[in-house]
């Protein structure tokens, strides 16, 4: 065996180009997207609990509500999941939860209690996620291509 150690040249770099980096900003857009997906899922379970352990005025409607939020978590959960591993199909899920949570957020301003603090919370989480979302660097990142970019089909 050798004790040699090959230098890090500019041929073989220590750390990771960026052509098969993550931008920080698509990770950052994964994070809101999976916290968005674990926070239907708390909600589907705190009302399926609700439901099992409460006074419901409909006990079905409180199963099928928290069993629904639960499954519509996977839509943001694989989202992020995907934009994690740079595939360029998870951006249309992740915009598409920023939003459907927008008029969530609407509907929670609209109310006269401690839901206006969570409605801004919410609209602000959506409005970056967006953003963060369409920013050139991530769009780069996953490889998608604006119109008339695409290769000659020829």
């Amino acid at each position: 065996m050798s004790s040699e150690k090959t230098p890090a040249t500019p041929e073989t770099p220590l750390v990771p180009e960026a052509a098969g980096a993550r931008p920080r900003r698509l990770t950052y857009a994964a994070a809101l997207t999976g916290l968005e997906g674990l926070a239907l899922v708390a909600g589907g379970i705190w009302i399926l609990v609700l439901g099992f352990t409460g006074d419901p005025d409909d006990r079905q409607q409180a199963v099928t509500g928290g069993i629904t939020l639960m499954v519509l978590a996977l839509l943001p959960l694989l989202a992020a999941r995907g934009l994690l591993a740079l595939r360029s199909w998870s951006r249309g899920p992740a915009v598409i939860t920023q939003i459907l949570a927008l008029p969530v957020a609407y509907n929670l301003l609209q109310a006269d209690s401690l839901a206006i603090p969570a409605g801004i919370a919410l609209a602000a989480l959506a409005v970056t996620g967006l953003i963060l979302l369409v920013n050139a660097e991530t769009t780069r990142a996953l490889g998608i291509r604006g119109p008339g970019n695409a290769a000659d089909q020829g």
